[in-house]
């Protein structure tokens, strides 16, 4: 599965109990860039660039496949320069806990 079909699937893995109080944009940077906008107890994704990004991730698409299927670790991602992360790096450490990683 390409990066772009997994985060189309987000919406599906997303949490709703977990991730109830949240409100955040999570862009994407890819080589189609994309972003997951959660709020209300929902998550949907686009694709694109928003504006109001709570955090913008900007790694390459096979390690981004990785990382979501837990093959690479986030830490040793962003460690070794395979994940840049801008923006709320606090909410970017708590994302895994708003999505169950086995239905993306």
């Amino acid at each position: 599965m390409s990066a772009v079909e997994m985060i189309k699937q987000m919406p599906q893995a997303f949490d709703a109990e977990a991730g109830a109080d949240v409100n955040a944009v999570i862009q994407y940077n890819i080589s189609t860039p994309m972003y997951a906008t959660i709020a209300n107890g929902e998550c949907t994704v686009a694709e694109g660039s928003s504006d109001d990004a709570t955090v913008t991730l900007t790694i390459e698409d096979d390690d981004l496949v990785d990382l979501l299927n837990g093959d690479l670790d986030g830490v040793t991602a962003f460690m070794t320069g395979k994940l840049q992360v801008e923006g709320d790096i606090m909410f970017a450490q708590t994302m895994a806990t708003i999505f169950d990683r086995s239905k993306v």
